[in-house]
């Protein structure tokens, strides 16, 4: 009996990291024609610590902005404001900070996580239930992992698990690196909004690259198999 082909996992999306935000007017502008020109699964936002009122007013202020994109908002940490802001979930740093937030966003909310150092941590936020797993993000230090090390970590992990992973870029080769790696999300950030055409152009050249890293490597696949 032949055996069923595995369908080819889709093309990875955008997840698009948010400056830190203070006051959030600009991004509610600016947002949503950022959203209409690439597809973008997710916008983080990272919030400017402060006190948990002014917090939730910056959240419910972009979350139309997202929302209407059809894109999800989750909150960089702080998984105690997600339902109150009306995000759709957090991003936490850490097995500890996944575990402790879980009650509060399961079963309507996404947890996502991140900070996870060794392939036992990876697995243990899958089992745990995390809906997906970031793997490249800088640490407290700044410190983070090379490209080929990130890149090894998503060809692992796309391998042999269910939920989605996700690679941090830093440039567009990293992008196109994560994608061919076999990257479900590919997040994007500070480079984008540095970008001297601006984030538009940025996010619209890194959307067309991950797919034409994608599609090369789906070719080159199927010509070896």
């Amino acid at each position: 009996m032949a055996t069923k082909p595995v369908p080819p996992r889709p093309v990875p999306r955008l997840y698009l990291a948010t400056p830190e935000v203070d006051d959030p007017a600009q991004l509610v502008a600016e947002l949503p024609d950022l959203l209409a020109a690439a597809d973008v699964a997710a916008v983080l936002v990272r919030l400017r610590e402060t006190d948990q009122r002014t917090m939730i007013s910056r959240i419910k202020a972009l979350v139309p902005a997202v929302q209407n994109a059809g894109a999800a908002l989750l909150v960089d940490g702080h998984p105690e404001i997600v339902a109150r802001a009306g995000a759709d979930g957090a991003h936490l740093t850490g097995i500890a900070a996944m575990e402790d937030a879980m009650p509060s966003l399961k079963p309507d909310r996404i947890a996502g996580i991140g900070g996870l150092a060794t392939r036992h941590d990876s697995m243990a936020a899958g089992e745990a239930g995390a809906d997906y797993v970031l793997f490249g993000e800088p640490d407290a230090k700044g410190a983070r992992p090379s490209t080929e090390a990130i890149a090894e970590r998503l060809e692992w992990w796309d391998e042999l698990f269910e939920p989605p992973c996700v690679g941090f870029a830093t440039s567009r080769a990293e992008a196109e690196q994560f994608a061919a790696a076999g990257a479900d999300f590919v997040l994007v950030g500070d480079f984008i909004w540095a970008d001297p055409r601006g984030a538009k152009a940025a996010l619209v050249e890194i959307g067309t690259a991950i797919a034409e890293a994608y599609a090369n490597t789906l070719g080159k696949a199927k010509a070896e198999g």
